[in-house]
């Protein structure tokens, strides 16, 4: 073997020094979550291409551009809690939120010292922003309680977003369905709802408010705060969540009638347009070799459209062939699209079959910025990271939660999900009661590997499972955590048998929960 020379050494050492000193370090990436609402899996062209009737050519272009998840699911299957979850980390369920969802009058259910991605990437140094639908609770300044309250729409909102991490807000209090229907920019509302208007529920309204212009003042605004970064250069988190593809279908005179699939697929159009301008804007900043963006929905499409927008019948499955929709426990419920786009560390065209959760955001996000959690944060949230650098050799989650309209509970665990209800759990035929009054087993357990319709229960062939997976999920519950670290504490009881709700819990689950 030939000797290097000490002088021949001395050059290599120097200009590698100088090559060290000329790479800068890796530039924070801006962030962008897009997250609609109510879209379906099956709404999504890209997943949908046997079942599928519309055409999404801008999620479908992330898709192409980035690496598509093919078992992501929602914390909850209805909105709230998985919107909880996408900003804290942890499963809605240890909040004070057992069930259903909040109202756009309703108290604030992010508590102010609960660490956020929001908070987590201001103390990194990004400027950041949330336009879109809230839905997590405000700090109204009630004079008249009640379930319509009377408000001083003239006093600032405490509790909102701007305390929980981020630096601007502009928005709506809940979905589009929702009163009060106002714009808020930060901590006030943009004029006095001085009107009262109606779009499925009534309430008071600003008198130029118009649920039909929402989207696309959505759009502008998130469009012109992103050029401002670009241009500013500054690193910036934007969580960008549309109302839509939620009721009211109110699609813009644009695009009504194009998809030729009701009204309900020409919103869906229009929501892929608005993704669609993001883009633009990202590319018009000249940032999209920096930029990560996530696409994703809150939960399963809503079955309650199909009564007067019947697309099923029209050829186009939202929930593809996964079993039940919003609400519901089963697949169709809570499984969903989600797409990442993060040019230059994440390979085009790829894809991932590994199970994700919503929740997961938080940890991704602190090992993106190599931090580490405090450890009361996040502790639903496992980092997806191996997964996006293309390192799918093992899974990263132990199991996961799921949770239905209703409370119920089941959990993932590789191949075998194990439902704890006889029926949906929420909307969808044979609702809870009337599964147990027909004489259904008390839970449901799944092979997703074979079944992933859910069609075969099979918890009477495994009962070795089942007892495996209610400790599995009642030591989450107990420990405060499904993740590593010291044990934390839930917000109440917690009741993962739901008996307050009269479902019936398998002879002896008490003692396989112990």
């Amino acid at each position: 073997m030939k000797k290097i020379s000490l002088p021949v050494l001395a050059l290599l050492f120097s200009f590698s020094s100088v090559l060290a000193q000329a790479i800068k370090p890796l530039e924070k990436p801006n962030i962008i979550y897009i997250l609609t609402d109510d879209l379906g899996i099956g709404d999504v062209s890209f997943y949908n291409k046997t079942k599928g009737k519309l055409s999404t050519p801008n999620i479908d272009r992330l898709a192409h551009e980035g690496m598509a998840f093919n078992d992501v699911h929602s914390s909850s299957a209805v909105c709230t809690p998985s919107r909880y979850s996408i900003l804290t980390g942890r499963y809605a369920w240890r909040s004070r939120l057992k069930s259903g969802v909040l109202s756009g009058y309703d108290k604030p259910l992010i508590d102010s010292d609960r660490y956020t991605v929001g908070k987590l990437l201001q103390q990194n140094g990004y400027t950041t922003a949330c336009i879109g639908k809230w839905h997590l609770g405000l700090g109204w300044s009630v004079t008249t309680p009640g379930a319509k309250p009377v408000i001083d729409y003239t006093k600032n909102i405490s509790n909102g977003p701007t305390t929980l991490g981020f630096d601007y807000f502009y928005g709506i209090a809940a979905s589009l369905d929702m009163p009060p229907f106002i714009f808020i920019e930060n901590n006030h509302t943009v004029g006095l709802p001085t009107a009262t208007k109606k779009w499925v529920r009534e309430g008071p309204a600003g008198e130029d408010f118009e649920a039909v212009n929402c989207v696309p003042a959505l759009v502008d605004k998130a469009s012109a705060y992103i050029k401002d970064k670009a241009a500013k250069k500054q690193a910036f988190f934007l969580y960008f969540t549309l109302p839509s593809p939620h009721t009211p279908i109110v699609p813009s005179d644009k695009f009504k009638g194009k998809s030729g699939i009701t009204e309900y697929g020409d919103y869906v159009m229009e929501t892929d347009w608005a993704v669609g301008e993001i883009l633009k804007a990202v590319d018009e900043g000249k940032i999209a070799k920096n930029t990560l963006i996530m696409f994703t929905s809150d939960n399963g499409f809503a079955p309650y459209v199909l009564k007067t927008m019947n697309v099923e019948a029209l050829g186009h499955y939202p929930s593809i062939d996964y079993r039940g929709y919003k609400s519901d426990i089963w697949e169709g419920g809570h499984r969903i699209p989600y797409i990442v786009r993060w040019p230059g560390h994440v390979a085009a065209g790829s894809h991932c079959d590994k199970t994700v959760c919503l929740g997961d955001f938080m940890a991704t996000t602190a090992a993106i910025l190599h931090q580490k959690l405090p450890d009361a944060a996040g502790v639903d949230s496992y980092s997806i990271l191996p997964y996006l650098s293309g390192n799918q050799s093992k899974d990263i989650r132990e199991a996961t939660v799921h949770h239905s309209i209703d409370g119920n509970f089941a959990i993932r665990q590789g191949k075998w999900k194990l439902e704890l209800c006889a029926g949906s759990g929420g909307w969808e035929l044979p609702k809870n009661p009337e599964a147990l009054k027909n004489g259904m087993p008390p839970v449901q357990l799944y092979d997703m590997e074979t079944d992933v319709k859910e069609e075969h229960n099979v918890q009477d062939k495994h009962p070795d499972v089942v007892k495996h997976l209610i400790t599995l999920l009642q030591q989450y519950v107990d420990n405060g955590r499904s993740t590593p670290g010291k044990p934390q504490k839930n917000d109440g009881a917690i009741d993962i048998w739901m008996k307050s709700k009269n479902v019936a819990a398998p002879a002896g689950a008490e003692k396989a929960g112990d």
